[in-house]
């Protein structure tokens, strides 16, 4: 194939609409801009969001809490999870991500204490809720914070 063999796909492309070319064309005039007001003006367009007076969504809805954009953002996993490992093997960040247990580890992986671990494990993450670490520990593993 070579360039000037190249052509866009069907359908991909339309020819741009001709308007104020006469009467006769169907788009003449007005060029399908109606008569007057602030549409049919050159600039004359309104942002998005305005709603001609009438007080806009935004601030007719009620607005409530505070998001604090510096919070520390943990990836969770709970303990029970923590059982498809071997006996005895080394739980990182990076052993979570290939066990698919977490797909992004945003600020860290913090692990919560919801269900039983039968195994015993070394776990380096950088969170623990007070029941993981106890339940980690309780199986003859480790519960390190990295």
């Amino acid at each position: 194939m070579k360039l000037h063999e190249l052509s866009p796909a069907a359908g991909s492309t339309a020819v741009a609409k001709r308007v104020g070319r006469g009467a006769g064309s169907g788009n003449g005039k007005t060029a399908g801009k109606g008569h007057k007001g602030q549409k049919a003006r050159s600039g004359g367009s309104i942002r998005p969001g305005f709603e001609c007076g009438q007080m806009p969504l935004a601030r007719r809805l009620p607005k409530r809490g505070f998001n604090n954009i510096f919070a520390t953002k943990y990836a969770i996993i709970n303990v029970s999870d923590l059982n498809r490992f071997e006996d005895g093997a080394q739980v990182d960040t990076q052993a979570i991500i290939d066990a698919g247990l977490v797909k992004k580890p945003m600020d860290g992986i913090k692990i919560l204490g919801n269900g039983e671990l039968t195994k015993k494990l070394t776990v380096k993450v950088t969170a623990y809720s007070e029941s993981a670490k106890q339940k980690i520990e309780q199986a003859g593993g480790k519960a390190e914070v990295m």
